[in-house]
C-alpha cells in the first residue's frame, strides 16, 4: 500500500478520492491506518468523518481514544456522533460507558441514541444496572424506535439476570407498562420481552 498516496488523496478535500482512499484501509494493520483516519476525522466532509469513526472503531489504538471521545462531544453532525459512540465501545464498555451515557442523557438526537443503545444492549460487559439505566432513559424518549430498544434491553435482562433478582422484576414492570404504548412497534418489542 502506497501511504503517501492515500494521505495525499485524504487530505485532498475531494470525497470521490478520499472515501476510497480511507475504505482501502481495510487491509492495513491498526497502526499503519491510524493516521490516516485521524486525518480523515478531520476533514470537512462528513461521511468521510464518519468512515474515519468506523475506521477507528474496527482497529482500535490508544491513540484513537480520545479523537473519538471529541468527535462524540463536538462534531456537529449526529451521524458522525452516533458512530464516534459506536466506536468507543470497541475500547471497552466500562472505559466507554461514562461518556456515552452522558451522550445519551444531552442528546435527544434518536440516531445518536439508537447507537448507543445498540452498542450496549448486545455488549457481554453490560451490567444489569447499565442496561436498566440506559432503558429507562430510552423509555422516556418520545421516539418510538428508541423506545423500542429500551424496550429491547428489558427483554435481555429478563432473559439473562435471575428471575428473582430485582433488576429482572423491574424489567417485567416496566416492560408490562409498555403494553399500552401508543407505538405498536413498542408494544410487540414488551411483549417478546416478556415471554421469557
Amino acid at each position: 500500500m502506497d501511504f503517501d498516496a492515500l494521505r495525499e488523496a485524504i487530505a485532498s478535500d475531494n470525497p470521490g478520492r478520499a472515501r476510497p482512499a480511507l475504505a482501502s484501509l481495510v487491509n492495513a494493520t491498526p497502526e499503519q491506518a491510524e493516521p490516516l483516519l485521524l486525518l480523515g476525522l478531520q476533514q470537512n466532509d462528513m461521511l468521510l468523518r464518519q468512515l474515519s469513526c468506523s475506521g477507528l472503531g474496527h482497529k482500535p489504538t490508544p491513540a484513537g481514544w480520545q479523537p473519538l471521545v471529541d468527535t462524540l462531544q463536538g462534531d456537529p453532525e449526529v451521524a458522525v456522533r452516533a458512530e464516534a459512540a459506536n466506536a468507543l465501545v470497541s475500547h471497552g464498555l466500562e472505559r466507554a460507558w461514562p461518556l456515552l451515557f452522558a451522550a445519551f442523557e444531552r442528546e435527544a438526537e434518536w440516531l445518536l441514541r439508537c447507537s448507543v443503545l445498540s452498542a450496549v444492549a448486545e455488549h457481554p460487559e453490560a451490567s444489569p444496572e447499565q442496561l436498566l439505566a440506559l432503558a429507562e432513559l430510552a423509555l422516556a424518549d418520545a421516539d418510538g424506535t428508541v423506545r423500542v430498544g429500551g424496550a429491547e434491553i428489558l427483554g435481555r435482562l429478563i432473559r439473562e439476570v435471575a428471575t428473582d433478582s430485582e433488576h429482572a422484576a423491574k424489567a417485567r414492570t416496566l416492560l408490562q407498562g409498555l403494553q399500552s404504548d401508543i407505538d405498536h412497534r413498542v408494544v410487540a418489542a414488551a411483549l417478546n420481552g416478556l415471554q421469557h
